[in-house]
């Protein structure tokens, strides 16, 4: 464990990976903190695998893809810490989140829950996100060893708790998108995966107010009820993507959920 704090509490860090060669390295250099780095790919064709294992020690396991939640469900069956903190290769972890959690498992406030939900700052085009629902953008991430495990959802996985839930104050960093042609990448992924999943629980049909109205309320909801006006450009642009990623999903769902979706990124 690097710096002076002795820890009560060991921590490991879960990242899950897929061809992330451009990500990871940052990543990985803000989790230094952390007594264990677990590294779990799907397979990648970069050099993802050599960055974790040469470049940071980190503990590499190769899972062909079973989905976001079993994937990231198989890391944390091969972490020995008492703590895991699962940090997308995309995140950053900020040097006040470090210090908030280190100060966390050194003087026994751990005990007080069994997981901690952390808030996200998004950035697109280089700038954060303020507005438009985009923060805080609450994530669980940091939970007690076998206190947690992922559902069996497509995608949107939630993390299921055993006990009481905390807050910590300070935030990390999600760069998920560096230009527009990502953005709409990534909704393709995700809105296949999301048609595919609300197929398996749909019972009526599909209807012009899903395709019309949704996104109009989705755009509304976003960028004047949550202020992302706030954001100026980028803010309009969050608003519409959000509106356009809710057509395709009834889009998609109105055709069968779409083509196979593929492993993360």
């Amino acid at each position: 464990m690097s710096g002076n704090t002795q820890l009560r509490e060991t921590l490991s860090a879960l990242v899950i990976t897929a061809n992330e060669e451009r990500n990871l390295r940052d990543c990985l250099t803000t989790l230094s903190f952390a007594g264990e780095i677990v590294v779990v790919d799907s397979g990648s064709a970069d050099g993802t695998q050599r960055i974790a294992l040469e470049e940071f020690g980190a503990s590499v396991f190769v899972n062909p893809w079973p989905g976001y939640g079993a994937q990231k469900n198989f890391g944390m069956d091969q972490v020995k810490g008492d703590w895991v903190l699962v940090v997308d290769a995309d995140e950053r972890v900020t040097p006040e989140l470090r210090e908030e959690v280190l100060a966390l498992l050194s003087g026994g406030g751990a005990e007080r829950a069994s997981a901690y939900a952390i808030p996200r700052k998004n950035f697109q085009y280089g700038r954060w996100i303020a507005h438009g629902g985009a923060y805080p953008d609450w994530q669980i991430r940091l939970f007690r060893r076998g206190k947690a495990r992922y559902n069996d959802v497509e995608v949107h996985e939630n993390l299921i708790v055993d006990g009481p839930v905390g807050r910590l104050r300070s935030p990390f960093l999600h760069y998920s998108e560096r230009d527009t042609s990502e953005r709409i990448s990534k909704l393709d992924r995700y809105t296949t995966l999301s048609g595919r999943e609300r197929r398996k629980r749909w019972k009526g049909r599909v209807g012009w107010s899903h395709l019309l109205l949704h996104p109009l309320a989705t755009f509304f909801k976003f960028y004047v009820l949550k202020r992302g006006f706030r954001d100026g450009i980028p803010g309009f642009i969050y608003g519409a993507t959000g509106a356009f990623y809710t057509f395709l999903k009834y889009a998609k769902l109105e055709e069968g959920g779409g083509p196979e979706g593929g492993a993360a990124g």
